[in-house]
């Protein structure tokens, strides 16, 4: 099979006109789902990284209620507020309380 350089030059141009089209739909699918309100969505795979705990730590802290998040298209996402909020509570609730001074 033998096909001119024109000929060839054609169908590459028909396959990156393709490629652009399909990166356009791959951004706008990205973008999406990555904000609610204004504000950025993270998956799973997103907090499991930033905050360093394993798969079912996560899932403990949704079912308690400790962690709020959003089901969309069967993905779950969390708020990047909601997320620093949990940190700031879990934070705060591990640190050993003052003492108070006494003299004598």
């Amino acid at each position: 099979m033998n096909i001119d350089r024109m000929e060839f030059m054609a169908w590459m141009e028909r396959i990156m006109e393709r490629f652009d089209i399909l990166m356009e739909l791959g951004r706008g699918a990205k973008n999406q789902h990555t904000g609610i309100d204004g504000e950025e969505l993270l998956d799973n795979q997103d907090i499991l990284q930033m905050l360093k705990i394993s798969a079912r730590s996560l899932q403990r802290y949704r079912s308690s209620g400790k962690l709020p998040y959003y089901t969309i298209s069967g993905k779950i996402y969390y708020k990047l507020s909601d997320v620093h909020q949990f940190v700031r509570e879990s934070f705060t609730s591990s640190m050993p309380k003052k003492q108070k001074a006494t003299s004598d």
